[in-house]
This record gives C-alpha cells, structure tokens and sequence, in this order.
C-alpha cells in the first residue's frame, strides 16, 4: 500500500513541511517494524539460536535476507538524496500508486492460473532473495511499496502468495531497520525539533496498527490476493491527482 506513500499525502493534506516532517515519516515506521518482530518473535528466536548452533536453515535464511537488502541498501544510497529532492511529492506518489496498482492487478491475474513451486520459507534460495530485492529497489520510490515489489517478486519466482507475504515482512527488518537508524542518525538535528513525544507517538500507533494488520493481512491475501489493493490504490491515485493538492 506504500506506508512512505500515505504519510507523505497525510503530511502533505495537514501542511507539513520540512526536512524534520520527511525523517519523522521514515523514523514512525519503527513501530511497524517493531510489530513484525513481535509478530515473529518465535520464528526469529528459533532462527537466531539456529545461526549460534549453525543450523543449515538459518544460515539460509540469513542468506536470503542479505541477498534481498544488498541490492536496495546499494541503489538507496546512490540515489536516495535525489529521490527524496523530487518525489516526494503527491503527484509522483500518485502515479507510483496507480502504476504500482495495474501491476497488482495485471500479474495477479496473470499469476492465478500458476501452482506455487514454493510452499515454505526453508525452500526459498538465496537467489530468490537477490531477485526480491532487485525488485525492492523501485519501492525507494514512494508510492510504489516494498511489501507490494517484494510480494510481486516473490510470486513471480514461484512462492505462495503466503509464503512470498512472510518473506516480505522479514525482508523489512533488515531493510527498513538499515532505512530508519540511517535517517534517524542523518538527520538527528531535524529531528529533536519535532520532540520525543510527536516521535513515540507515531511510533506506538504505527506498532499497534501494524500488528493488528499483520495476521489479518495474511490470511486475506492466502483467500483473496493482491488484486483488491490494486484497485484501492488506483482510486487513491484519482482522488489525489483530482485534488491536486
């Protein structure tokens, strides 16, 4: 749905401005990110005690999620300072929406007909993951969402919908958590501006959000696919380009 997307429509719709506004919409995503390894504490736990014994599965999936946040983390400090400098913006978040939208809608369907070749996170490869996050890179984009390019690219190597959903979330904690500490860090100054009670409020209601939507969400997607948030994102896209803000 792109979280970056939506915030900066929200701070753009209640008159938000600044460098201070653009890293306290990166750094509030903390919280989602602090949901997710809440919502996977089990997994994540059984996975780290996993790489101090050398377990084979964890040590592919630590494989994976390097593979997937290389590519991003190289592309995202290339690029990043020009992105933010010129997209973000409602209009381009508009069209990243409505673009990002037809292509859920279009290789869903396309996609429906296939059988997943991959059921279960043990059997995702490293180059799968490489594959994710070269895709990952057009979500630096905003408007476009990683959880949308990381589902998309999953789907497209073969995964459940499921499958290619849980791989997303965890993809985020290296990526995002790299993201928030490097605009946290970079841009402190900004930051202390805005004061810690606007900061731990954004982030609690990002948390509590986040995993009251984590669960739900993926069950919907294993019943209903991708194809309803497409549809949601392109009305979105209408609104604000009609809008003109």
């Amino acid at each position: 749905m792109s979280s970056t997307g939506h915030l900066i429509l929200a701070g753009r719709a209640m008159k938000l401005e600044g460098d201070g506004v653009t890293a306290f919409e990166i750094v509030i995503q903390l919280g989602a990110l602090l949901a997710v390894v809440v919502h996977y504490r089990k997994l994540l736990a059984v996975r780290v005690a996993g790489l101090v014994a050398r377990d084979p599965r964890a040590l592919r999936l630590l494989a994976v999620l390097l593979a997937a946040f290389v590519p991003t983390a190289v592309v995202g400090l290339a690029v990043g300072k020009t992105i933010k400098a010129h997209l973000f913006a409602p209009v381009p978040v508009a069209i990243a929406l409505a673009v990002g939208g037809l292509a859920m809608i279009v290789l869903e369907t396309a996609l429906k007909s296939r059988a997943p070749t991959i059921v279960a996170l043990e059997e995702v490869r490293p180059v799968d993951g490489f594959v994710v996050g070269l895709v990952q890179c057009l979500s630096l984009v905003p408007g476009t969402s990683r959880s949308m390019t990381t589902i998309l690219a999953g789907r497209i190597c073969g995964m459940s919908a499921a499958l290619a959903a849980e791989l997303s979330f965890l993809i985020a904690l290296p990526t995002l958590g790299a993201a928030t500490l490097y605009e946290g860090y970079k841009d402190r100054a900004a930051l202390a501006t805005i004061g810690g009670v606007p900061l731990a409020a954004g982030m609690l209601v990002s948390f509590v959000v986040a995993f009251i939507v984590i669960g739900g969400f993926l069950r919907y997607l294993g019943s209903r696919g991708l194809a309803p948030f497409g549809v949601y994102r392109i009305l979105l896209a209408g609104v604000v380009l009609l809008v003109g803000f």
